[in-house]
């Protein structure tokens, strides 16, 4: 019988960041609150910002509103309005 192993080493980065006095207070008390390390806390709200605002997400996000042919068709008689309406008031101009 052959054994394969795998070893996988995951290394901690430590750095020193400055808060303002407010936001590490309420982020002691929250971590104690949780029953959670400080650097756990740190780490579920970086990961969770970093998510919310990772670019790919947002751009797949307008692109899942926009993309979708029903978003028009909701606003079509109300751009088609307004498109009336522009046409009606310039249509004495001179371009």
């Amino acid at each position: 019988m052959t054994y394969i192993y795998t070893f996988v080493i995951l290394y901690n980065m430590k750095t020193a960041i400055s808060l303002p006095d407010m936001v590490f207070y309420a982020a002691e008390n929250t971590a104690q609150y949780l029953g959670i390390s400080r650097s756990a806390l740190y780490v579920n709200a970086l990961t969770d910002y970093l998510k919310k605002n990772n670019r790919e997400n947002i751009t797949q996000k307008l692109n899942e509103v926009y993309g979708n042919d029903d978003y028009y068709k909701e606003f079509e008689p109300i751009s088609n309005a307004g498109l009336e309406s522009i046409r009606e008031l310039t249509k004495n101009d001179t371009w």
